[in-house]
């Protein structure tokens, strides 16, 4: 091993490191192994951001785009009436379901098709008195399962057929990639539908927002009397010194939810707070406020004709991610409250303004009926029950397919590139009003294009020094496996990489390293290349392997230990499908 070598495996290792610890977001993780490699001259400084430009890159931000019209056109809401009609029958129910988000997965990106079914899957969960445990699994699944299906359906296929492209000077094409990934998305489907989900908890409770948060047991009204410390505070210092939230006041005959948090108070204010009950009577005693009636109130209390109550769910990406509730207050210029936070299926009792927020963490907001859904969507989470699917007209959903399948058709036909087809499509979309531009902006997840514009120089640091050669050297050197053991090793590797990593992350690292593992057997580099595609996409054992997995964790009341349980299974399913069908469609002699 040279000393390049060793000190490109010493940067892959320490990236790896910092990935499993996640307290450092991917992409600057990634763009640290970026310049890690650059200083030393491993990658010319000219080359650093080459990446930048990579087919890759645009064609997943084109993508993204496309979905996004996709979405707007109301494509969706057509797609998704039909699965209320079997709400009585939870076979039927997990396979529509799923089958529903694979379908959409295959063509847009994976966690959007989930945040668009998520709410579908959860009403009717519900109308069919089952838990959200039941579907919500099963359906993320779905959600990875689609991606496998073409060219676009998530971030590694699009990087397995641009590597190949800088080795063959042929990418792969749009619909390559599907006869292994539909029967695999097939099987699968099949798999969680008729057994995955019976190996899921049943966490099954009341009504959704009883089981996470239990608000009633923390809703107090107490009153202002005139020695009362809290007399002329604001609402806003009044939460501070309390460790509570203010939900309502009464002012002499007047309610008022949400009031404004610089809403000065006055003697014989009645306050509505959600507090613990055990910090209750110290506060009482501090403050000297009364309390007024009952301690335990109805939930219903929160709400009123103009103010309702809503649970969001924080997605990957969002700009609450790793910041506390004053975030939610400055991030929208509507009036809300956050009454609550569950994570993993029980609700936070510490103070809500020291929390810091997680992906897939449940809040429950209270605001304005009207302006309360757009305030969600401000701070950047997906509501769960209650929110209605984009309603779509004939002609613009008519406008969106027909873009989306003419960019398809010249892919398909080689008259252009992914890339542009991809992003005419997109600038098409715009023109037609479809996607607004800033709605395109904002459908880009830049965190996966700035992760995929790194790595790209460092997986390339590592076919410079030949680290993949001696990887591959390894590999091969197990002269007793015959071709298709080499390519079950390299999928189940890659699997397990893609565990623990973001998917993208692992097809940048293991496309050269797969495809150098084939050079020395003599064999084909296609069936490696695409092993290395389902592998990076199937990341199915843990929460942290995909996006789609971390964000039905707190809705679906899911523990760390519960994904194996239906993911181990199935990637042995994945596994035996597919290596076969690798073998079949992708000779390993050409």
């Amino acid at each position: 091993m040279t000393g390049e070598q060793a000190y490109v495996f010493a940067v892959l290792g320490a990236a790896f490191a910092l990935f499993l610890w996640g307290r450092w977001r991917y992409d600057l993780v990634a763009l640290m192994a970026l310049m890690a490699v650059v200083v030393t001259g491993i990658i010319p400084s000219e080359q650093a951001f080459s990446g930048f430009s990579h087919p890759a890159v645009i064609t997943v931000a084109a993508v993204l785009v496309l979905g996004r019209g996709l979405r707007n056109s109301g494509l969706v809401d057509l797609m998704a009436r039909p699965v209320s009609q079997v709400a009585g029958q939870p076979y039927l129910l997990i396979a529509s379901l799923t089958g529903l988000v694979a379908i959409l997965s295959g063509f847009m990106n994976n966690v959007g098709a989930l945040a668009l079914v998520m709410p579908v899957a959860l009403k009717t969960a519900m109308d069919a008195d089952q838990p959200p445990s039941m579907v919500l699994m099963p359906l993320a699944a779905g959600s990875i399962l689609g991606g496998l299906m073409t060219m676009v359906g998530t971030p590694p296929n699009i990087i397995i057929a641009a590597y190949r492209e800088t080795l063959t000077g042929t990418p792969f094409g749009m619909f390559d990639f599907s006869p292994v990934g539909v029967t695999i998305t097939v099987a699968g489907v099949a798999f969680v539908s008729l057994i995955g989900w019976r190996l899921m908890p049943d966490r099954k409770g009341p009504t959704a927002r009883e089981r996470l948060f239990r608000i009633e047991d923390y809703i107090t009204e107490v009153r202002l009397r005139e020695d009362s410390t809290t007399v002329g505070m604001s609402i806003r210092e009044l939460e501070t010194v309390s460790a509570a939230e203010v939900a309502g006041l009464i002012r002499g005959e007047v309610k008022r939810l949400v009031p404004s948090r610089l809403e000065h108070l006055r003697v014989g204010d009645v306050v509505i707070l959600k507090i613990d009950p055990s910090r209750l009577g110290a506060l009482i005693s501090q403050t000297r406020m009364e309390l007024v009636g009952e301690k335990q109130l109805s939930a219903d209390i929160l709400k009123s004709d103009e103010v309702s109550l809503i649970e969001a769910v924080v997605p990957p990406g969002s700009p609450l991610e790793g910041r506390t509730p004053y975030s939610l207050h400055r991030r929208t210029q509507w009036s809300m409250n956050l009454l609550a936070v569950a994570r993993q299926d029980e609700p936070i009792h510490e103070r809500l303004d020291e929390v810091r927020f997680r992906v897939g963490d449940v809040l429950l907001l209270q605001g304005d009926a009207q302006s309360l859904p757009d305030a969600v969507s401000a701070i950047g989470c997906l509501p769960l029950a209650g929110r209605g699917l984009e309603r779509g007209r004939p002609n613009r959903v008519a406008q969106a397919v027909a873009v989306f399948a003419g960019a398809v058709v010249a892919i398909s036909m080689g008259w252009l590139s992914a890339p542009i087809a991809f992003v005419a499509a997109a600038g098409a979309l715009v023109l037609l009003n479809q996607v607004t531009l800033r709605e395109a902006y904002e459908a880009i997840d830049w965190s996966v294009i700035v992760l995929l514009a790194a790595m790209i120089p460092v997986g390339q640091a590592m076919q410079v020094t030949d680290a993949t050669g001696l990887i591959a050297d390894t590999v091969t050197g197990f002269e007793a496996l015959p071709p298709w053991g080499l390519l079950t090793v390299v999928m189940v590797v890659t699997m397990a990489i893609t565990s623990v990593i973001n998917n993208a992350a692992t097809a940048v690292i293991m496309a050269p390293i797969a495809a150098s593992v084939a050079v020395a057997a003599g064999v084909s580099i296609d069936p490696f290349l695409m092993a290395v595609a389902i592998g990076a996409t199937s990341a199915f054992l843990t929460p942290i392997g995909h996006q789609s997995y971390t964000l039905v964790m707190g809705p679906g009341g899911y523990k760390f230990g519960d994904y194996w349980k239906m993911g181990l299974p199935l990637l042995l399913l994945i596994v035996v499908i597919s290596v076969p069908m690798l073998v079949l469609f992708f000779p390993f002699q050409d």
